[in-house]
């Protein structure tokens, strides 16, 4: 998004920082994570937080372990099904969003395995049905109501005001623990 251009955001970077370290801390040392759509900013700054949180706690990134995806459910399947037939599967998946962590819960059942038991799954957005699904998804909440009425409020702010300059503004992230991540058994 260029200088010129009203947005509201969340912090993307931090948000995906902060759960792949949460993930390190239970132990996960194979991580998979399966991006959004590449053209999109928030793709991007939510694989750099992923990749940043691997060097931070010296873990070499396993490009193996990094799948493009969508953002849609049925890619999230596709990719946890490629991630889980790797000779070392990951112990972890993160999905760049919710939809895709639940296609990867999908997977996993598929393969026989379980979650949390066998492979954490983590997700972000907290949609509303993050929490209604079994076992509850962990995830990275965006305040998407909020973001709505900031950028409502900066909308109208512009239009009374045009000759103000634009302004850009980012929200922050909440990593919300849940049920569907658990410490890897050693």
């Amino acid at each position: 998004i260029d200088e010129q251009t009203y947005a509201v955001g969340a912090t993307n970077w931090q948000g995906a920082y902060n759960a792949t370290e949460y993930l390190i801390q239970l132990g996960h040392q194979r991580i998979g994570f399966i991006t959004g759509s590449m053209d999109l900013g928030c793709a991007r700054d939510r694989l750099a937080g992923y990749r940043a949180a691997l060097r931070t706690h010296h873990i070499p990134l396993d490009e193996a372990l990094v799948c493009e995806g969508d953002f849609r459910q049925l890619d999230g399947y596709n990719q946890g099904l490629a991630l889980l037939a790797l000779p070392q599967p990951p112990t972890a998946i993160f999905g760049s969003n919710d939809v895709t962590a639940m296609g990867v819960m999908d997977a996993v059942r598929e393969r026989g395995l379980r979650v949390p038991d066998d492979v954490s799954i983590l997700g972000f957005d907290d949609i509303p049905q993050a929490v209604n699904i079994r076992p509850a998804l962990t995830t990275v909440r965006q305040p998407l109501e909020k973001m709505g009425r900031v950028a409502t409020q900066m909308l109208l702010d512009g239009l009374n005001a045009p000759q103000a300059s634009p302004k850009r503004i980012e929200l922050p992230t909440e990593l919300i623990v849940r049920d569907s991540c658990q410490a890897l058994k050693s």
